[in-house]
């Protein structure tokens, strides 16, 4: 009777190490003998203690920040880039089996692969197309992480670090195309201007009377500014109308 509560408390012991319970986004690869047996969960469940060997793995999605990288680009610029990437375990045996640590082996895949990208392309390019770039490194990383049941889904660049030299240059270049830019622009408006006169200058010309006009309408504006002095040029044109009036007038 003596040997009953022993065996009672190691019927326990086993029992508590048999049992296992893995949660809803939680796999257990289970090991006998060293062979691979294959996954177990969510939920509970019982393993051989002694025999088999579990390794719990998680299936949520892992964000892992790649730190800053020293890239030359295409066009010999020396630049700084960083990125994130997303990622799940979608083989849980192939995550234990195929890689002994899948972490920091994606972490360091993104890290040379991200260098590979960057490299081969120009500044230009990764400022104005990061999104093809992101694409891009998903697709190899992905396919890459393939074999270790590692299922990337998304990669984006954080962050570029420009040299000094290289944000003052490209200040003076967006400068220079905002002048460039105003300058199209005024030029624009003077040769719609140009035309705009044209075509009053031929009203003006069919109908002299309107010449008179705006003269007259010239001289209010500027009496409307309360000036003691006004100097106005008065064309030739405008007495024209008097002059072969009065002419007329002496030839009867």
């Amino acid at each position: 009777m003596v040997f009953v509560p022993i065996l009672v408390i190691l019927l326990l012991i086993i029992l508590s190490a048999a049992v296992k319970i893995c949660r809803e986004y939680e796999r257990g690869v289970i090991f006998r003998l060293g062979r691979l047996i294959g996954s177990k969960g969510p939920g509970l469940f019982l393993i051989i203690p002694g025999v088999d060997r579990m390794v719990r793995m998680s299936l949520r999605t892992v964000v892992l920040d790649v730190p800053p990288q020293d890239v030359i680009t295409k066009d010999n610029v020396s630049i700084k880039v960083n990125a994130v990437i997303y990622f799940r375990v979608m083989s849980p045996e192939d995550a234990v089996v195929q890689v002994e640590d899948f972490l920091y082996a994606t972490g360091q895949l993104a890290q040379t692969t991200l260098r590979s990208i960057v490299g081969q392309v120009e500044l230009d390019e990764i400022l104005a197309e990061r999104e093809k770039i992101n694409s891009q490194l998903q697709s190899i990383l992905d396919k890459q992480t393939d074999p270790w049941g590692i299922k990337v889904s998304l990669v984006e660049i954080k962050h570029i670090d420009l040299p000094q030299e290289m944000q003052r240059a490209m200040a003076k270049q967006a400068e220079a195309e905002r002048e460039r830019r105003a300058k199209v622009i005024n030029a624009e408006g003077e040769y719609q201007a140009s035309h705009r006169l044209a075509d009053a200058a031929g009203i003006i010309q069919k109908y002299p009377v309107a010449l008179q006009l705006r003269f007259l309408q010239t001289l209010r504006e500027v009496a409307a500014e309360n000036n003691s002095t006004t100097l106005f040029p008065v064309p030739i044109d405008l007495f024209e109308p008097f002059i072969k009036q009065l002419i007329s007038k002496k030839s009867k």
